[in-house]
């Protein structure tokens, strides 16, 4: 997958968006902005995040491994219930205190570095 370089239609976007986040390692997590960075848009954030909402019709996309800047679960609403997310995150061995990663600057996947571009 290359960075993009031009303006996407949202759909292309959202499936890159994707590809990255099958890529995090069981029991780490990474940002929305560090996706958004990673494909070559620094503000994209929140767009990160509307595809993150829209990827539990998508197979394989665990979302639950993608957290705010800080490592709040800011996405939990979306799940099933509120607590699916911090449930899978658990399994996986990451701890949680209070609805945030309890060692989120140890367990963070940054995708710019971690694959090397």
């Amino acid at each position: 997958m290359a960075k993009a370089k031009t303006k996407k239609s949202k759909e292309n976007f959202f499936n890159d968006v994707y590809e990255v986040v099958r890529l995090i390692p069981k029991g780490r997590v990474t940002s929305y902005g560090a996706i958004a960075a990673f494909l070559g848009m620094r503000s994209g954030a929140r767009m990160v995040g509307w595809a993150m909402n829209a990827s539990h019709s998508e197979r394989n996309v665990p979302a639950h491994r993608v957290v705010n800047s800080q490592g709040l679960l800011t996405g939990r609403h979306h799940f099933e219930t509120p607590g699916t997310m911090e449930k899978l995150l658990k399994r996986e061995g990451v701890r949680i205190v209070r609805h945030q990663v309890a060692d989120f600057k140890k367990l963070f996947w940054n995708p710019v570095t971690e694959l090397g571009l």
